[in-house]
């Protein structure tokens, strides 16, 4: 996680340079791409300067998005790619996966296919063509993402094996679209009421003046090839560049002095060059000594920082170090807090306008997400996967867990069998730590509508991190919102708190700042404290390479157990740990992993699990004979246990034609009209899945079966289908209900208590 320095640029170290020609701007990308490939070059047309012209930028773009300049990535030499090293096929296959890269790029709305690519090469390189293809697309690195034109490449019918996925984070909401996309049949167990996990949009103010805040993640911490810069191209969401301008305050207010400022802040990075030429010297220092203690003997060595206010703003930077990492410099890794700056992401640190929360929706939608099911155990072996969640049990093939690191080192969830040794201890070792915050809606931007972030100095060493950086969002969120950020030891005090005392010294800060300048600092309409170290669904923030860790241990989380249990989040990517863009790459990794694993499943199909389709035709026959809800030939049946109007169940019509004949009129369109001429003349059955707010709003169309199927398909969206078409979603749906059914008539009276059913789910 990067943080802005006193300047307001991000970035671990504040004063590193990147070479801006291996830069990649989402922003910038249709302009560079007209600019120096053109808007529309076919292969007869081309000259050998403009292909010669046309490599090297292709080769920049691939750069950016971390491929090397003249060589393969590892995954890419695992998997086969060419025939032989560091010959003239690997130069050619390179040329022609960067020509991929740059093509998909161009246009990140379209599902870019190999007919495409075959317009710009020879037919020479047909082979490669195919092959750096197949590569790029189920690693992840094209046609990812939320576009709209995407829909389509889904098949309507999965083809592969199963996943349950155990969380709706960035991670599993990734992981889910990308394996949907492979044909595989997945669902989603998340135990809180919403999607998004650590990333969370809240609307805070009142009636005429909402504002939408994100409360965890918020900050795209570098826009050059990053992943959710091309999903806000795609949904064309607006970003703003988090602005260079952050003035810093004494604790009474006063602004600080620009030169000591200067001078410190260069103490600051000399203190952490220092730290990287010992590292060097002393050929990797000791694992056992932490930042903080290196970090303090230098500067007692170097007698730097000795006045009051020079310590205040030596404080304040190692406080924007601990907002880095969300952790103490006393317990970050001298020797590897930093091991993940050669892969940052470069360019402009942005905002996204109306806050992280689009992205989330888009990523949501066609996803099935089962919400309130807190995961307690996990089981896998040879003949697939158990997740348990309460009384209820969910089988499929494979499981990913896409849980923060805080939960899996509070063992919330039992592995059986246990996890190895070796990547328990790797959970152990490394750490987690925690950022809060405390947002504020006001009714007016009375802080100045040219900054973006501000900062503040404290008397005390160890309450650094309280409220040392402001973050203004009146120009994404919809109104006057600023956010306080707490980190380091200042964090966990912060949790214990009385929120009515925080918002009292965050006011205090406020007032000293602004009411010396004579500006009036209003009241905010609404404030919320965070508290995620306590959050029992992450138990913290975000990772960090803790003393006596190393990267290697982000590895060790990423490592699959038998081909059945998977993992992934931003505690499982070495490269890009603690950051929203690094939980979705994870998930679009372990997509990948899980589609090879399958496939070598495939080739061994006695260690393949057989399920069946969709709900058996006895299982829907018994269940439809005590309709929940029932008008005319539409019967709805729902979990006994749970009311909440978007809890989901199962619809059934009756119609009379048989379904290849309903079928085929109905691939000419007017479904509604071509339906309603069927009512009332069995045997044909058809099914779909529906909330019950849904089924309420089909009951008040009153115009007849015409108008209600009407209704369904062209304002609600949906599709009928027969029962071995339902899926996964739905065999899961009947087997909860036939056996909260089941349940409440063994012990009514219990289970009414638990509110909750005993049923075993299966994915097909």
């Amino acid at each position: 996680m990067e943080t802005p320095d006193s300047r307001g640029s991000i970035s671990k170290r504040p004063v590193r340079k990147r070479v801006a020609s291996r830069n990649y701007d989402e922003n910038l990308m249709d302009e560079f791409i007209e600019e120096h490939l053109g808007g529309n070059v076919r292969k007869r047309n081309r000259t050998k300067q403009d292909l010669e012209k046309e490599t090297e930028t292709e080769a920049m773009i691939a750069i950016s998005l971390g491929f090397p300049i003249d060589d393969l990535l590892d995954e890419e030499r695992k998997a086969g790619v060419v025939s032989e090293l560091d010959g003239k096929e690997q130069n050619d296959y390179i040329v022609v996966r960067n020509h991929i890269l740059a093509k998909w790029r161009e246009n990140v709305q379209i599902w870019l296919s190999k007919g495409k690519i075959r317009e710009t090469v020879s037919g020479e390189y047909e082979h490669l063509v195919a092959v750096a293809y197949d590569f790029l697309l189920h690693n992840g690195y094209i046609n990812f993402g939320v576009s709209p034109s995407f829909v389509s490449n889904i098949p309507e019918e999965p083809s592969e094996g199963s996943v349950i996925i155990v969380g709706a984070g960035l991670a599993g909401l990734a992981a889910a679209r990308q394996l949907m996309s492979f044909g595989f049949k997945v669902i989603i167990l998340e135990g809180r009421n919403r999607p998004g996990g650590r990333v969370y949009t809240q609307k805070m103010g009142r009636k005429g003046k909402f504002a939408a805040v994100d409360l965890g993640g918020s900050v795209i911490t570098g826009i050059h090839a990053n992943p959710l810069g091309v999903l806000a191209r795609q949904l064309s969401i607006p970003l703003h560049k988090v602005r260079d301008k952050c003035p810093l305050y004494k604790p009474d207010g006063a602004p600080v002095n620009a030169e000591i400022d200067s001078n410190v802040e260069l103490i600051f990075n000399k203190l952490l060059d220092k730290v990287t030429e010992l590292r060097k010297i002393v050929s990797g220092l000791a694992n056992d000594i932490s930042l903080g203690s290196v970090l303090e003997i230098l500067r007692q060595l170097y007698a730097v920082a000795k006045t009051t206010e020079e310590r205040q703003l030596l404080d304040w930077h190692f406080a924007n170090l601990e907002y880095a990492n969300a952790g103490c410099l006393s317990e970050l890794s001298a020797a590897y807090w930093d091991q993940d700056d050669p892969y940052e992401m470069g360019g402009d640190h942005c905002f996204l306008a109306g806050g992280n929360w689009g992205i989330i929706r888009a990523l949501c939608k066609g996803v099935p997400i089962f919400y309130g099911k807190t995961v307690q155990a996990i089981k896998y072996g040879d003949e697939g996967v158990e997740v348990i969640s309460g009384d209820q049990l969910f089988q499929a093939d494979m499981v990913l867990c896409t849980v923060p690191l805080g939960v899996l080192k509070r063992r919330s969830i039992r592995f059986e069998p246990e996890l190895p040794a070796k990547k328990l201890e790797a959970i152990d070792r490394l750490g987690f730590g925690l950022l809060n915050k405390v947002a504020m809606v006001f009714p007016h931007v009375f802080w100045g509508e040219d900054l973006d972030t501000f900062g503040c100095l404290n008397h005390y060493s160890h309450r650094r991190g309280e409220f040392f950086l402001f973050y203004s969002y009146h120009t994404v969120s919809g109104g006057p919102v600023l956010i306080a950020l707490v980190a380091g030891d200042a964090a966990q005090l912060f949790e214990c708190t009385d929120p009515s005392t925080l918002i009292h010294r965050v006011m205090s800060i406020l007032k000293g700042i602004y009411e010396p300048k004579g500006i009036t600092v209003p009241d905010p309409i609404q404030s919320i404290c965070t508290r995620w170290g306590s959050d029992p669904f992450s138990f913290g923030s975000y990772s960090h390479v803790r003393v006596q860790s190393s990267g290697s241990d982000y590895d060790i989380l990423a490592e699959n157990l038998g081909g059945r249990l998977f993992f992934a989040g931003e505690a499982t990517i070495r490269q890009h740990p603690a950051t929203m863009h690094g939980a979705y790459l994870s998930g679009l990794r372990e997509a990948s992993r899980i589609s090879q694993s399958m496939k070598v499943r495939q080739n061994n199909p006695r260690k393949t699990v057989l399920k069946n389709s969709g709900p058996s035709n006895d299982v829907l026959e018994e269940l439809f004979k005590r309709p929940d809800l029932a008008f005319g030939e539409f019967l709805f049946v729902f979990d006994p246990f749970t009311y909440d109007s978007k809890s989901l169940g199962l619809m059934r019509v009756t119609f009379a034609k048989s379904n290849d004949e309903l079928n085929t009129e109905m691939s000419c369109g007017k479904e509604a009209d071509i339906m309603s001429q069927h009512l009332l003349n069995p045997p044909l059955q058809l099914y779909t899945v529906v909330s019950r707010e849904q089924a309420l709003e089909l009951q008040l169309v009153k115009e007849g079966s015409d108008c209600t199927l009407s209704y369904l398909f062209k304002s609600l969206g949906l599709k009928l289908m027969g029962a071995n078409g339902l899926g996964v979603l739905a065999n899961s749906l009947a087997a909860n209900i036939a056996n909260a059914r089941r349940g409440r008539g063994r012990n009514r009276s219990s289970i009414a208590q638990q509110n909750a059913g005993n049923s075993s789910i299966q994915l097909p």
